[in-house]
C-alpha cells in the first residue's frame, strides 16, 4: 500500500542501510520469498520452469505476461525471438574494434547493446507504446548472446558465427561461442541455469534499471545501468570468483584447513550468503543436482566433487564457529561449475548471466515507466556546514 505524504512536508524518513525490507514499488513480474526458499515469475514457480529447462516459456511469461498457450504460440514466440538475434552487419566494424580495445566483457556488452539500440532506432520508453516497449525488450535480450559470442571471438582473432534459426537460443549461444554444436545435455544444463536467472526480485541491478526507467529513458540506458551494477563482485561478478576460490583450495582434502582459516579471519567466502534467502537458495539446490548429473555423464570434471566438498565443509564450519548465522549456499557456486562444464570462458560468466537477466530487467523497466513517478529519494547531509 502506498504511503501518502504531504508534498510540503520536508520531514525525512529514516530507513535501514541498503534499503533492506523497504518497499519502493509494486511489481507483478515476480517475487522471492526468502524465508520459504521460493521464487516465482508471475505466479509460476521459477524452480519448476528451470528444472524443466523451459527457458523460452519463462522468457515469454516474464516479457509478455503469459506462457505460450499451445505449440503454435510457442512456435510464434520462438520465431519472434529468433528474428531478433542478428547483429546488424554495419555494426561489425565498430564492434570488432570494441572487442580489440581490451575493455572488460561487461563494458563491451553495454556498448554493444547501446549500438544495436541506436541502429534499430529505439526511442525513450516514455515515448513508446506498450507494443514498442515489448519489441525493445525482446530485441535486446535476443541479441545479447549473439553480441557476447561475437565480441569474444573478435577478441580472440576469430570471425563471429551467425545465429542459426534452427536452434533454440541456449544451444545457439554455445554454438556461436565455441564454434561447435553443444551436447544436448550441456545445453539443457545451461538452459536450467539461465531460466532460473531471468528475474529475482529487487536486487541491485534490477532496482538500477527501474530507477533509470522511472526517468522515461530508452531501454538500452536502463539495461546499461543494470549491467554496470551487475558487474560488481558483490552482485553478478561472483560466479567467476567462486572458481578462483576452488582453484585456490585445489583439492577436497585441502577444504577443511582453507575454510577454517577464512572463517576465523573474517574473510569472505564466495558462493555463500544471500540478501534475501534465510534458507537454502533453491537455485543452488537445483544446480547441484544438475552438475552432479553432468559429472555422472562424464560431461563435467572433478571440479564438481570439489565444489560439493567445499559446500559441505563451509556449512559445517559455519555452524560450528558461527552458530545461528543464516549463511547458506547461493546460486553462484554451482552456476560457475555449470558454465565451466559448458565451455564458457570464466570472463564471460557474468555476461552470460546477464543475457538471461536482461529479460527481467526489460520487464521491470516497462513496468516502472508506466508508474509515471520518478524515483527520487533524499539524503541526510553529514559533511561540513557551509
Amino acid at each position: 500500500m502506498a504511503i501518502t505524504i504531504d508534498r510540503n512536508d520536508t520531514h525525512l524518513i529514516d530507513v535501514p542501510r541498503g534499503l533492506t525490507n523497504v518497499v519502493v514499488a509494486e511489481t507483478a513480474v515476480g517475487d522471492v520469498r526468502g524465508e520459504e526458499g521460493f521464487f516465482h515469475y508471475r505466479g509460476v514457480s521459477g524452480v519448476e520452469l528451470a528444472a524443466a529447462a523451459r527457458f523460452e516459456d519463462a522468457w515469454s511469461l516474464v516479457a509478455l505476461g503469459a506462457l505460450p498457450q499451445d505449440d503454435a504460440g510457442a512456435a510464434a514466440f520462438r520465431a519472434r525471438t529468433t528474428a531478433a538475434r542478428a547483429i546488424p552487419e554495419h555494426l561489425h566494424g565498430p564492434l570488432s574494434a570494441i572487442a580489440a580495445s581490451g575493455l572488460d566483457p561487461m563494458a563491451q556488452l553495454r556498448t554493444g547493446l547501446a549500438l544495436v539500440s541506436a541502429a534499430d532506432g529505439q526511442r525513450a520508453l516514455y515515448d513508446e507504446t506498450d507494443e514498442e516497449r515489448a519489441d525493445d525488450t525482446i530485441r535486446l535480450a535476443a541479441v545479447a548472446p549473439s553480441l557476447i559470442a561475437a565480441l569474444h571471438r573478435w577478441s580472440q582473432g576469430q570471425d563471429p558465427i551467425a545465429p542459426d534459426a534452427e536452434l533454440d537460443p541456449v544451444s545457439d549461444y554455445l554454438r556461436m561461442l565455441t564454434g561447435t554444436a553443444p551436447d544436448a545435455r550441456l545445453a539443457t544444463a545451461l538452459a536450467t541455469y539461465l531460466t532460473a536467472a531471468i528475474d529475482h526480485g529487487f536486487n541491485a541491478s534490477t532496482f538500477t534499471a527501474r530507477v533509470i526507467a522511472s526517468t522515461g529513458a530508452d531501454l538500452a540506458s536502463c539495461v546499461g545501468g543494470a549491467l554496470g551494477a551487475l558487474s560488481g563482485p558483490l552482485h553478478g561478478g561472483a560466479p567467476a570468483r567462486t572458481l578462483d576460490m576452488l582453484d585456490e583450495i585445489g583439492a577436497p582434502e585441502h577444504a577443511e584447513a582453507w575454510v577454517r582459516e577464512r572463517v576465523q579471519n573474517g574473510g569472505r567466502i564466495m558462493g555463500f550468503g544471500h540478501a534475501v534467502y534465510r534458507t537454502e537458495d533453491p537455485r543452488s539446490r537445483l544446480l547441484r543436482g544438475v552438475v552432479q548429473q553432468l559429472r555422472t555423464d562424464g560431461l563435467a570434471s572433478d571440479r564438481v566433487d570439489l565444489a560439493v566438498t567445499v559446500e559441505q565443509t563451509v556449512l559445517r564450519v559455519l555452524d560450528e564457529l558461527k552458530p545461528g548465522r543464516a549463511l547458506r549456499t547461493n546460486v553462484e557456486l554451482y552456476a560457475a561449475v555449470v558454465m565451466e562444464a559448458c565451455g564458457i570462458p570464466r570472463e564471460l560468466f557474468t555476461p552470460t548471466f546477464a543475457s538471461a537477466r536482461l529479460i527481467g530487467w526489460g520487464a521491470h523497466a516497462c513496468e516502472q515507466v508506466q508508474d509515471g513517478k520518478i524515483l527520487r529519494p533524499s539524503s541526510r547531509y553529514v559533511g561540513p556546514t557551509a
